[in-house]
C-alpha cells in the first residue's frame, strides 16, 4: 500500500494495515499531500516501488 504523509485519509491505510490478517507493507511518501502524487513526480518513491515489483512480480 502507498499513502502520503500529509493526506487527511492516511489513517485509512494505517487502519487497513493494522487489520490485515497477514503482514502487508505500507509505504509513506514523505512531504506529500493527497494530490501531489498525480503531478509531482519527484515525490513518488520510484526506487521503493521498483524494488517491490521486482521482488514480487517475478
Amino acid at each position: 500500500m502507498v499513502a502520503v504523509a500529509d493526506a487527511h485519509s492516511r489513517y485509512y491505510s494505517e487502519d487497513v494495515r493494522a487489520m490485515a490478517p497477514y503482514t502487508i507493507g505500507l509505504l509513506i511518501a514523505p512531504a506529500a499531500d493527497h494530490v501531489d502524487l498525480y503531478h509531482r513526480k519527484e515525490l513518488i518513491p520510484f526506487d521503493k516501488l521498483d524494488e517491490f515489483f521486482t521482488k514480487n512480480l517475478v
